[in-house]
């Protein structure tokens, strides 16, 4: 199966067609990890994450590395702000 979002020297191109509803798909672009996905209406959504460590850590892994460490980014963001 062809992964539905890639970055290259012209940018970030996305497939809608190739994705599923309700998934995180992900690309690095620059400095940043683009997190791409499409809702229960077909709409894209895209979220930047500038974090500088979290970026390069993103760079060093590959497929389901780099999603395992957005889950445990995403995962500790939401219970530092539950905290606050």
């Amino acid at each position: 199966m062809v992964y539905p979002v890639s970055a290259g020297k012209d940018g970030v191109k996305v497939k809608p067609e190739l994705m599923e509803r309700e998934k995180m798909y992900h690309t690095i672009f620059g400095e940043k990890v683009l997190l791409i996905f499409k809702d229960s209406q077909d709409v894209l959504n895209c979220y930047e994450v500038e974090e500088r460590e979290l970026v390069e850590k993103a760079k060093a892994l590959s497929g389901e590395d780099v999603e395992q460490l957005l889950d445990e980014y995403i995962q500790a963001n939401i219970h530092a702000k539950a905290r606050t």
